[in-house]
Parts: C-alpha cells; sequence; structure tokens
C-alpha cells in the first residue's frame, strides 16, 4: 500500500470544517475523527482486549519510552513486535518517547543529536535521539510512527520557543529519513507522522506547517498544546493550524481531552485524538456522559439504582447500576475502575461516531452546539 492510499478524505461538513475520512493500514482501517485509548505500557489501563472491541475501538496508542525500559525491546523482538505481545491485531500508535523524556526524566540533557536521561523507574542512563526512536518503533511495529521531536513548555518565550522549534524539525527531518532505512520487520508497512510546534506563536506555527510538507509524512499532528495554556489559546491554536495544514493528510491533535474540546477541535478540522483523560478519570470515580460529567462517590447516588446513562448501550451502563458502582468505589473494588473505565472509552468512541455520523449529515454545527450545552460550556 503506497502513501495515496493511506488516508481518504471523504467530506467536509456544509457550515463547519469537521471532516470524515479513513486511514488504511495493514491491520485494518480506521474511520475518521477516530479517539484513540492511550495503551501506554502495552494495556489501556484495567481493560482487556475483548472490552476495548466491544466498544468498536479502532486503534489504540503505545509508549515508546515505557515500553522501551519495560519489558525493552529484547523482549519486544522476540515476542514479535507490540500487537502480538498484547494480542491486538488492529493498528496501533507509537508516540516518539520525546514528551515522556521532557516530563518524566529525573535528569536530562539535551544537545543537537538527542537526549540523554535516567530513567524514572531506577534511574538508569539511556539515551534518545530520531535515530534510536525510530529503532524502538520499528521492533515495536506500529502502524503509525511518530516523528521525534521536543515540546517546548507553556509558558516559554519567543526565543526559547523558536530555539526549540529549529532543533524538533531537524530532529523530525532524521526521523523520516531513519525510518525510510527500514525493511518491514513484522510483514506489514509503517507510515510516519510530523509533528507542528511552535507554542503559542501563530509565525512558528506556520513555519512548521510549511517545513513539514515538504516532508513526505503519510499524515501531521498538532503538538505542544494541552500543555498548560489556556483552553482559548489551545482552541485558537488548532484552528489556526488546521487551516493551513494539508487536506489530504490525517490531522492529529495529540493529548486532547475533554468531551467538549475533542467535538471543537472537530468542528476545526482534526481527524485524531488521544487522551488519558477518560480512564484517569474514571479510576477516580469520574464518569463522563451525554447529561455532562457524575462523580459516582457523591452520596446522592448511593441508593440510585438508575445507570450512569440511560442512552449508553456500554457493558456498564447495561448491567450495574450507580449505586453498585459507588459500592464498589467505596469498597476499595478494582471492578469498579475496570466498569467505570470501560463506559468512558465507549463513550468518547460513541462520542466520535456520532460526530462523524451528524458530518455525513451535513448537521454537525447543531449537534455541537447541542452537545455543548449539555456539556454546560
Amino acid at each position: 500500500m503506497n502513501k495515496d492510499q493511506f488516508f481518504t478524505l471523504e467530506k467536509t461538513d456544509a457550515q463547519t470544517s469537521a471532516r470524515v475520512g479513513k486511514i488504511k493500514t495493514d491491520h485494518g482501517e480506521i474511520e475518521t475523527p477516530i479517539f484513540m485509548p492511550v495503551g501506554t505500557q502495552g494495556t489501556v489501563k484495567t481493560l482487556s482486549n475483548a472490552e476495548l472491541k466491544s466498544s468498536r475501538a479502532q486503534i489504540i496508542l503505545g509508549n515508546t519510552y515505557h515500553l522501551y525500559l519495560r519489558p525493552g525491546m529484547e523482549i519486544m523482538k522476540n515476542a514479535g513486535g507490540l500487537h502480538r505481545f498484547m494480542n491486538w491485531n488492529k493498528p496501533i500508535l507509537t508516540d516518539s518517547g520525546g514528551f515522556q523524556v521532557f516530563s518524566l526524566a529525573k535528569l536530562r540533557k539535551i544537545s543537537d543529536d538527542g537526549v540523554e536521561f535516567q530513567s524514572h523507574i531506577d534511574g538508569s542512563k539511556h539515551f534518545l535521539s530520531p535515530k534510536t526512536s525510530m529503532e524502538i518503533q520499528h521492533k515495536l511495529g506500529s502502524d503509525i510512527v511518530m516523528a521525534f521531536d521536543e515540546c517546548a513548555p507553556f509558558p516559554c518565550d519567543y526565543d526559547y520557543a523558536k530555539k526549540s522549534l529549529k532543533l524538533t524539525h531537524r530532529w523530525e527531518k532524521q526521523s523520516f529519513d531513519e525510518l525510510q532505512k527500514f525493511a518491514p520487520k513484522y510483514g506489514h508497512q509503517q507510515y510516519s507522522f510530523g509533528i507542528v510546534q511552535g507554542s503559542v506563536f501563530e509565525d512558528l506555527r506556520k513555519g512548521s506547517v510549511d517545513f513539514l510538507s515538504e516532508i513526505d509524512f503519510a499524515g501531521l499532528a498538532i503538538g505542544g498544546l494541552a500543555v498548560g495554556e489556556p483552553k482559548e489559546k489551545m482552541e485558537e491554536i488548532t484552528a489556526f493550524c488546521c487551516e493551513i495544514m494539508p487536506k489530504n493528510k490525517p490531522r492529529y491533535l495529540m493529548g486532547v481531552g475533554t468531551p467538549a474540546d475533542i467535538l471543537k477541535a472537530i468542528g476545526n478540522g482534526v481527524d485524531m485524538f488521544d487522551c488519558v483523560m477518560p480512564t484517569r478519570n474514571a479510576r477516580h470515580g469520574i464518569a463522563f456522559s451525554w447529561a455532562g460529567k457524575l462523580n459516582i462517590l457523591n452520596e446522592k447516588h448511593k441508593a440510585d439504582f438508575s445507570p450512569i446513562d440511560e442512552n449508553c448501550e456500554c457493558y456498564t451502563c447495561q448491567n450495574h447500576s450507580r449505586a453498585y458502582l459507588r459500592h464498589l468505589f467505596k469498597a476499595n473494588e478494582i471492578l469498579g475502575l475496570r466498569l467505570m473505565s470501560q463506559h468512558n472509552i465507549h463513550f468518547y468512541l460513541d462520542l466520535v461516531r456520532k460526530a462523524r455520523t451528524t458530518i455525513l449529515a451535513d448537521n454537525f454545527g447543531e449537534f455541537l452546539k447541542k452537545t455543548l450545552e449539555k456539556f454546560g460550556e
């Protein structure tokens, strides 16, 4: 399969910039817009693959940094790659490891060649570069490989963002070139995405889009957002980037976000999302529903025998009450985390499915307005 067959733009909404498309990989097709559950260490926390598939997950995300440190690449190679290691036969996207190096590593030293860092697990020293990141992702065998970049912190001044972007562009070009050297390791093709950076400065973001558009990446991501900037600025930069990004490639907004964030970004033309929010919130008793957020720990749910969401078709809502879920959390039973996570992942996937349906029907704008009102935004 060549890159021209990788992404097909099927329709753009009549009133907004929302789009529907299809991504084709050797592990299956992905209908966009799509949400990717985060499987950081080869698992979406608390959930089995069967539960993910029952929620109609089409693709999940794995993490280069964490999988490199544990279980390590020797085990991954002997297992036959991440798909076989975790017994997941659908597409996988892996991030480059750059964000985790900058956010988790105990000590790090950036050079033109890459980043020397100490493991957050045992303090051992490692070096991650465009070359090593591509080698790791090649051994993981992910379908979509992210270029190695530096995620500038927020806030940062213009000069820092400009210097960081220059280094990121160098690393991303090296990442693309390195991946081209590899033959398919496990019998399926890998596609690479570049990452648009530039903090909150529009001229830097435009320069990044222009630079990356000259490289034959299969898709482009918007990185460096949801790192502390005001939501209005995140939406503004997302909309700005989408206006100038290539229309014939998928657009991926990294690490975002709430249901409202995702719907607004879809309206601006984003195709792909990932975020730990549905599972992380679930483990703290927070459920997302079409009526908004719900804290299952609240006293009012103690004798409430209705489901989280009467209109939800997930296993949790079809079989268990709010009262039972609250009991599980109060009793520190692991099942509560699993049932809540399953519901939230199902909700997020249902959210993007409904967005897709309304775009195809040319009424996404109305769906967006009504849904944001329910969420209180």
